[in-house]
């Protein structure tokens, strides 16, 4: 047992505990979805090989404590009969969090779930000098507080007024919440620097009066740990599915190229300029 590397345990979802060789073992979660089948398999491994409880973490994740060193090997086995996966921890990408989205929620602007799938295929576990956290949230509500998050994802919409749909009911301006809608001579006048893209427009509309688009709105250099940033965009509004995926690519490219080992995306960001986080993420933008 002297020779344990605890440092692969630790890489694989393996976190020691105070009591000697147990561990509490981080389970991979995307997006918050877990189905029925791999939670019976959960729940049996936790009766079997734990103390018969797990633990919900803070980021949508799912913990079995009280594992023993000598059964790590087993219980990987067995959880994968259920199609359950260990986590990661460490400096690497961890789990993406992200809420239910448009497929569920009626305020939802984008589908945060999927593309929660897809970030993780496309992220989860590489490499860093430090972790790094991704949280999509669909829309202005923001449930999984994007801005928490070295890279935060929100969903949003860009609305454009259809004339010839609108009964000039006035519903439109009545939700907005950054009074960004005016309703001048019988026409709606729509303030593009005070919207936020909410969408709540659009979404309570009951004509179809506005073409809505769905995009997003990312910000980078959050942490909510001992020290506490909330992470800020630095373009606006990105409305191409395409351009989200070079601009996500370009802000880990800077951090593995940049940071310090053990250093944060925030502190990374300080320490470097934001000016030149800001151009290499302008111009991944623009080429895509």
């Amino acid at each position: 047992m002297g020779n344990t590397d605890y440092a692969s345990l630790k890489k694989g979802g393996f976190m020691r505990q105070k009591q000697k060789n147990h561990f509490s073992l981080r389970l991979r979660v995307v997006g918050g979805q877990v189905s029925a089948g791999q939670l019976a398999k959960i729940t049996e491994v936790a009766e079997k090989y734990g103390h018969g409880y797990i633990h919900l973490t803070s980021r949508q994740g799912i913990e079995i404590p009280f594992i023993k060193l000598e059964q790590i090997e087993e219980v990987k086995a067995a959880l994968a009969e259920g199609d359950v996966s260990p986590g990661v921890c460490g400096p690497r990408v961890r789990t993406i969090t992200a809420c239910q989205g448009s497929e569920i929620c009626p305020n939802g602007c984008i589908d945060s779930e999927k593309l929660a799938v897809e970030l993780d295929e496309r992220y989860f576990g590489r490499e860093l000098p430090h972790k790094f956290k991704f949280g999509i949230t669909a829309c202005q509500n923001n449930c999984l507080k994007a801005e928490e998050n070295d890279l935060g994802i929100k969903g949003g919409l860009y609305v454009e007024w259809i004339e010839d749909n609108c009964i000039h009911c006035g519903l439109c301006a009545k939700v907005c919440r950054k009074d960004a809608i005016k309703i001048v001579d019988d026409r709606i006048k729509v303030d593009y620097k005070k919207c936020n893209y909410c969408g709540r427009c659009a979404l309570s509309c009951p004509t179809e009066a506005y073409a809505a688009k769905e995009g997003y709105i990312v910000s980078f250099g959050g942490i909510f740990g001992n020290q506490i940033n909330k992470g800020e965009p630095i373009i606006p509004f990105i409305d191409d599915h395409d351009k989200l995926l070079a601009v996500c690519d370009a802000a880990i490219q800077f951090f593995d190229e940049h940071a310090d080992p053990g250093e944060r995306f925030k502190f990374t960001i300080d320490r470097v300029g934001r000016d030149k986080l800001e151009s290499v993420v302008k111009k991944a933008y623009e080429e895509a």
